[in-house]
C-alpha cells in the first residue's frame, strides 16, 4: 500500500490505482500498470459524462510520463471505448492524461513551461519527443488554460496590429490590452473577416464597453472598429504616422540619388580604372550621388540621436539639395506635432498640412491627404496619450518566440505559445505552485 502511494505520487497521477511496476529490458522503459478508480471510470473523454461501456477498444495502451532520472517512464492501462449520447463512440477518459493525448498531464505541463523559456530544439532533446509533438502539446495546454478564465474581462482600451510570422505574406492579427499589457487575442490573417471574429467573440455588450482603440492607419481595421465599436475613440499610432513621413522622405532621397546618377552618366566624362590624376576634371554629379546614397540614416534618425558625422552629412544635404532638405524638415515637422500638448497640436497639424500641400514634393502632397483623412484619430492619440507602443513591443516578443522556437509547422502552435507566454497565464512546472 505504501509503495502504491509512493508510485502514485512520483507519477503525478490522481484518482488512479497503481497495479504494478515493471521494467521493460528490451525498450529500456519503466512501465507503470494502472487503472482509473471507480468514480472516474467509463466517462466520455470529451464531456466527462458517465456512459455505458461499448467495447475494450484496441486493448492496452501507453502514455509518456516524466522521466525517473535517466530512465523513461510510461503509464500503461486499458483503453476501453464508451458510447456517449452526445459524442458517440469514443475512448473513455483517463484521469492522468487529456483526451486523445499520448502524454500525461505532468509531461504536457513541463513541455509547455519549457516552451516559454527555451528553444524548441532543447525541448526535443531534453524530453525525447518529436519536433511536431511540442507544437501539439502547446496547443492542447493552451486550450485547457483558455477554458479556465475570461480573456475579455475588464477590456476597455485595446490596440490592434498585424505581424508577419512567415515568408509569403503570412500574417497574424493581434489584440493587446493597453491597461494590463497582456496579449488578449490572435488569429491568422489580416483582413476585415479576421478582425470581425474577435468582435464576434467579444459580443455586442462588451463591444459597447470599449472606449479606446489604437491602430495604424489600415482601412480594414478602421472600418471594422467603426462598425462594431462606434462609440470607441480611435487613436492613430504616432509611430506609424511618422513612419509614413519617413517613407515619403526616403522616396525623395531615392529620386535625388537617381537624378544625380543620371546626370553623372550623361553630363560627365567617364574615367578609367585606378586613381584619377591631379588635373582630372571635377565630377560634381557623381559626388552628389555618392553623398545622397550614404545619407539614409542621417535623414531617418531623430536629430538628438545623430552622430557628429551624420550631423555634418545632414548639413551638407541641406546645402547641396534644397528639395531633399525641405522633405527632411517636413518629416521633422510632423514628428514635432506629437510632442506638443493637445491644445497646440491641432493648429500645428493644420499648419503642417498647409505646408505639405504647397511644398511641390509629390510624396508629401500625397501624404498630407492621408493626414487630413486621419486627422481626428491623430489628435485623439495626442489627447489620450495612446500609441501602439505596447503592441509593437508585443510583436517584437512574438518574433522572438518564433526565432527561439526555430519556426512552427502551424500558426496555431505559434498562437498558443504566444498566448501562454504573453497572455498573463504562464504555465508552471509540475509540483510548483
Amino acid at each position: 500500500m505504501r509503495n502504491a502511494r509512493l508510485w502514485r505520487t512520483l507519477l503525478g497521477v490522481e484518482k488512479t490505482v497503481v497495479e504494478a511496476i515493471d521494467f521493460d529490458d528490451e525498450a529500456g522503459v519503466l512501465v507503470a500498470s494502472v487503472r482509473p478508480t471507480g468514480s472516474v471510470r467509463n466517462r466520455c473523454g470529451i464531456c466527462r459524462r458517465r456512459c455505458p461501456k461499448y467495447d475494450q477498444g484496441h486493448g492496452r495502451r501507453r502514455w509518456r510520463s516524466l522521466d525517473a532520472g535517466t530512465v523513461q517512464v510510461q503509464v500503461e492501462a486499458d483503453a476501453p471505448r464508451i458510447r456517449c449520447r452526445e459524442h458517440g463512440v469514443t475512448v473513455a477518459a483517463v484521469p492522468w492524461a487529456r483526451h486523445q493525448a499520448g502524454h500525461t498531464h505532468h509531461f504536457d505541463a513541463q513541455v509547455a513551461w519549457l516552451a516559454t523559456q527555451t528553444s524548441k530544439t532543447a525541448i526535443t532533446a531534453l524530453m525525447r519527443i518529436a519536433w511536431r509533438t511540442v507544437g501539439a502539446i502547446i496547443t492542447r495546454v493552451w486550450e485547457d488554460t483558455a477554458a479556465t478564465y475570461d480573456p475579455f474581462a475588464n477590456l476597455v482600451r485595446i490596440g490592434i496590429d498585424e505581424i508577419s510570422y512567415k515568408r509569403g505574406h503570412k500574417y497574424l492579427t493581434v489584440v493587446v490590452d493597453h491597461d494590463s499589457g497582456r496579449l488578449v487575442w490572435a488569429a491568422v490573417g489580416r483582413d476585415k473577416a479576421t478582425l470581425g471574429t474577435f468582435f464576434d467573440a467579444l459580443g455586442e455588450e462588451r463591444c459597447a464597453g470599449i472606449t479606446h482603440v489604437s491602430a495604424d492607419g489600415a482601412d480594414w481595421i478602421a472600418a471594422v472598429v467603426a462598425a462594431r465599436c462606434p462609440a470607441a475613440i480611435r487613436c492613430a499610432d504616432p509611430f506609424h504616422v511618422v513612419k509614413w513621413a519617413t517613407e515619403a522622405l526616403d522616396e525623395v532621397r531615392r529620386g535625388a540619388w537617381n537624378d544625380a546618377r543620371r546626370a553623372a552618366r550623361t553630363g560627365e566624362a567617364k574615367r578609367g580604372r585606378g586613381r584619377p590624376s591631379k588635373d582630372a576634371p571635377a565630377r560634381p554629379h557623381s559626388t552628389l550621388a555618392a553623398g545622397v546614397k550614404n545619407s539614409r540614416y542621417a535623414l531617418w534618425k531623430n536629430p538628438e540621436n545623430l552622430t557628429e558625422k551624420q550631423q555634418a552629412k545632414l548639413a551638407w544635404i541641406v546645402q547641396t539639395d534644397p528639395g531633399l532638405g525641405r522633405a527632411y524638415y517636413l518629416k521633422e515637422g510632423l514628428r514635432t506635432v506629437f510632442k506638443l500638448p493637445y491644445d497646440e497640436a491641432g493648429e500645428a497639424l493644420d499648419k503642417w498640412v498647409a505646408w505639405a500641400r504647397r511644398c511641390r514634393i509629390p510624396s508629401f502632397v500625397k501624404l498630407q491627404k492621408s493626414i487630413v483623412k486621419h486627422r481626428e484619430s491623430i489628435l485623439a492619440a495626442i489627447e489620450h496619450g495612446l500609441s501602439n507602443g505596447r503592441i509593437e513591443s508585443m510583436n517584437t516578443k512574438i518574433r522572438l518566440i518564433t526565432r527561439i522556437a526555430f519556426g512552427f509547422k502551424s500558426p496555431e502552435a505559434l498562437i498558443a505559445l504566444a498566448m501562454l507566454s504573453l497572455g498573463g497565464h504562464k504555465p508552471v512546472l509540475p509540483g510548483r505552485n
